[in-house]
């Protein structure tokens, strides 16, 4: 039989058992999960053709995403490291399941290199792999002004100058085929350091 979404097998709310009167209709069906997987070099996404001529893209193994670091109004696309919480369960950080929410570790060094771009200051040690930008007079007077108001909080600083960042995916790989989402920040960043720090601490004990 195949997967459906119809809910005729369920209970009343009075707790009475339904009389299933249908058969299962097309616009009830359900599929399998995509189960996207965090693989790194290997892309596989597949076309699935929906109700209406529509398409869906499912994603069945993805290693980079667009993040946007919401606060400098920057968005960059990023290599995805590790999962490392996910509040559904466990097993999908251990298998490495890319799902909607799912907290993940992405690679710092785009927004690095954007942040030295923009304000002219180089978080964290030089790099080999670090472009050199010539300071010119005007460009020195840009960045003086947008100094001001810049404003960057210790824990977000850290990250990237570790070359790891905190982001939570908020794009459904599984039905667009894609892996994007936003860098943590502010009380939401303090939130889930906690809770990876908790992981951390209970499998060392």
């Amino acid at each position: 039989m195949g997967i459906t979404r119809s809910s005729l097998h369920k209970r009343r709310v009075t707790g009475g058992k339904r009389k299933i009167h249908q058969k299962k209709r097309k616009y009830e069906l359900g599929r399998l999960p995509a189960n996207t997987k965090m693989v790194h070099g290997d892309v596989r996404v597949t076309t699935i053709r929906a109700r209406g001529g529509n398409r869906k893209f499912r994603a069945l193994r993805l290693d980079t995403g667009n993040f946007a670091w919401a606060s400098q109004s920057c968005t960059k696309k990023s290599r995805i490291i590790d999962v490392v919480y996910n509040a559904t369960a466990n097993e999908l950080i251990s298998t490495k399941t890319l799902v909607k929410g799912a907290i993940v570790a992405i690679d710092s060094a785009p927004f690095r290199q954007w942040y030295y771009k923009h304000y002219g200051k180089l978080l964290g040690k030089k790099r080999a792999t670090d472009k050199v930008i010539e300071e010119t007079a005007s460009r020195k007077r840009r960045w003086a002004s947008r100094m001001k108001d810049r404003a960057l909080e210790k824990n977000l600083s850290d990250q990237v100058k570790g070359g790891r960042v905190l982001a939570r995916i908020a794009s459904r790989p599984g039905q667009v085929g894609r892996a994007d989402g936003y860098i943590l920040e502010g009380a939401e960043l303090a939130f889930y350091l906690r809770k990876v720090d908790k992981k951390k601490h209970k499998k060392t004990v």
